[in-house]
């Protein structure tokens, strides 16, 4: 279970902010988590609150927004919505897609006090 480690590496984060900018205290952290990523939403919630023990996220909320997949697609040369990788344009059938979003992993925002 990889998202045991990517919690940790978010608490790594919020610690090394919450040095830098002086707050005593997370409440929530938003992570953008894209559709098209390999990291189990549910998984992520429970390694998340696993990992904020003794920390000080300890009792904080992990809100995950999803991203949705897109494209660009080269042969109809326009963005498109994917649902998975490797998915074909919706729109021409073509595989000449380079994907835009949907792989993202990043905290978009914390509630600090």
């Amino acid at each position: 279970m990889h998202e045991m480690s990517l919690a940790e590496s978010m608490i790594e984060i919020v610690e090394a902010e919450a040095a830098s900018q002086g707050f005593s205290k997370v409440r929530t952290v938003v992570l953008e988590l894209g559709a098209l990523g390999h990291v189990d939403p549910q998984a992520m919630l429970f390694c998340f609150d696993a990992v904020c023990r003794g920390t000080i996220a300890e009792g904080a909320g992990l809100e995950i927004v999803t991203v949705p997949g897109t494209a660009w697609c080269m042969d109809c040369g326009k963005p498109v919505a994917i649902a998975a990788r490797y998915d074909p344009c919706p729109d021409c059938g073509g595989h000449q897609l380079q994907m835009t979003a949907g792989t993202e992993l990043r905290i978009r925002e914390l509630v600090v006090d």
